[in-house]
């Protein structure tokens, strides 16, 4: 072989390490930074792989562990040692995404892939599948290629830098170093920041009506803006009736609709509550529940959740039009037709949205519970979504404590809460919390006790419970045997000896 012709070899040679240098940096840089956004979403991520059909009770762990996964392929193909295992996982990885995706199109699902975390979610579609395939193709160029010789080294170049270089590398790394742990302090300052001015502004209402601090309002996803005119649509049921937005609205009443996705696990929680919430709001709201996927699917929801009114999108046509990005969300319209508030999104969101919407304050005030009264028919969710009614019979009594993780006082009860449930005997009564608050906030506080959800503090004022915290004993046949206890002392009094003398204590 000519001097020419072993030129053109070697050239050949160094750009072909040349490329798989670059092919094996661009693939770690994309998983390294995916996981990253997973990592610094994990519940997020643990709600995706839900949305993929992953049980509940593995969500957790497949939650991180998938993350951590992504970190380690894309450490593994920086190295010229461990580039072809990189690669050979990579490709396994993203095969699996494929598939994963594939089946729930297959039946009619669009989980939200979550991807990149908190940096970029979309619903998971053709799109997620020829991105991945393109990634798989990277995969498998690596490792065919690169099987012997995964390419050039992408650290080989620190060995010819002079004392003076290295200090000069070590300085820029420490540099950038700092430039990142001070955007993401800054980032953090501000999205705190934010917190804060929102609990301030919550506070300052509090005070100035006299009351308990406020429930959050519902997180605003991207949707509509309030006051635009809602698309029309005309979309089949269960039965194949085609259904127009005109017929499913009621003069005077505002309608929500409610946007979910049979492969969808919070969607199933928030289904588990519309009977309840068409009970409570009675001819004050009306709820249509649009769906997607196959007919058989939306089917068994339906009987399983006792739902009536279920439309179907053929893809997501009428989700775009609204704003919709992913499920579960839902957005009231006003009885003029209008949009009448954001989008929420999120099982916490939707919950708080309802309970605005049809809290007592917007319909006429009953007389508060007295001693000896019974007790309506009040059906609240749990913090697992299941409906539970106050007006059903007990083995035991019970103590309703209204509760919200947002009010000072009600946390400086939080240690004896669990003191007294520790030591509770066989015959003292039945704590229930009635939470103010988000599933998450009162979830958080740790609660042996059975925890239902009371966003709008609607069902506190029907017993005479103006603020938090408060107490009030019912019997086993769900009579008000006590007045309404008042502040920390008259509470915890009321909990510990079910006294209705409790009651007469100061804070």
């Amino acid at each position: 072989m000519d001097r020419n012709a072993q030129a053109e070899a070697r050239q050949e040679f160094l750009d072909m390490d040349i490329v798989l240098l670059m092919a094996r940096l661009v693939l770690a840089g994309i998983f390294l930074v995916a996981g990253i956004g997973k990592l610094a979403d994990l519940p997020g991520s643990r709600k995706a792989v839900t949305g993929f059909g992953v049980p509940d009770r593995f969500a957790p762990a497949v939650g991180i562990l998938l993350p951590l996964t992504e970190l380690v392929i894309g450490a593994a193909l920086v190295p010229t040692g461990s580039a072809r295992w990189g690669a050979l996982a990579a490709l396994a990885l993203l095969t699996a995404f494929i598939v994963a995706i594939g089946l729930n199109l297959a039946k009619g699902r669009t989980p939200d892939c979550h991807c990149f975390g908190q940096l970029h979610s979309a619903p998971a579609g053709w799109p997620t599948i020829a991105r991945n395939g393109g990634l798989a193709a990277v995969a498998a160029f690596i490792l065919v290629a690169g099987w012997r010789d995964p390419g050039a080294s992408s650290v080989a170049w620190l060995g010819g830098l002079s004392g003076i270089g290295v200090l000069l590398l070590m300085g820029v790394i420490i540099m950038l170093g700092l430039l990142t742990l001070l955007g993401w302090a800054v980032v953090n300052l501000m999205s705190q920041n934010g917190r804060l001015l929102t609990r301030l502004d919550a506070l300052e209402a509090t005070l100035a009506t006299g009351g308990a601090p406020a429930t959050p309002a519902p997180v605003a996803e991207a949707g509509l803006p309030v006051g635009t005119t809602a698309p029309a649509f005309t979309l089949p049921d269960l039965e194949g009736n085609s259904t127009t937005l005109d017929s499913l609205r009621k003069p005077g009443v505002p309608l929500m609709l409610l946007f979910t996705d049979p492969g969808c696990g919070p969607c199933n929680q928030v289904l588990r509550q519309v009977s309840h919430w068409r009970q409570v709001a009675g001819d004050r709201l009306g709820i249509a529940v649009i769906s997607r996927g196959s007919q058989d699917a939306n089917l068994v929801k339906a009987r399983e959740h006792g739902l009536d009114r279920v439309l179907l999108q053929q893809a997501r046509e009428v989700s775009q039009v609204y704003g919709v990005q992913k499920t579960p969300a839902a957005v009231i319209l006003r009885p003029d037709g209008a949009v009448g508030t954001p989008l929420a999104g999120g099982v916490d969101a939707i919950q708080a949205l309802v309970a605005s919407t049809i809290d007592s304050d917007n319909a006429p005030e009953s007389a508060p519970l007295s001693v000896g009264g019974a007790v309506p028919a009040i059906a609240l969710a749990t913090l697992d979504g299941d409906p539970v009614d106050l007006a059903a019979e007990s083995s035991t009594d019970r103590v309703l404590l209204f509760w919200n993780p947002g009010c000072g006082f009600c946390q400086r009860m939080v240690n004896d809460l669990r003191a007294w449930e520790s030591q509770r005997s066989a015959t003292s009564p039945v704590l229930v919390v009635v939470s103010a608050g988000t599933a998450e906030a009162t979830r958080a506080h740790g609660f042996e006790s059975p925890v239902l959800l009371d966003g709008g503090q609607g069902v506190g004022r029907r017993f005479g419970a103006h603020g938090t915290p408060a107490a009030v004993r019912i019997d086993t046949a769900g009579r008000v045997t006590s007045p309404v206890a008042s502040g920390v002392t008259a509470a915890l009094g009321l909990v510990r000896s079910g006294s209705a003398a409790a009651a007469n204590g100061h804070r």
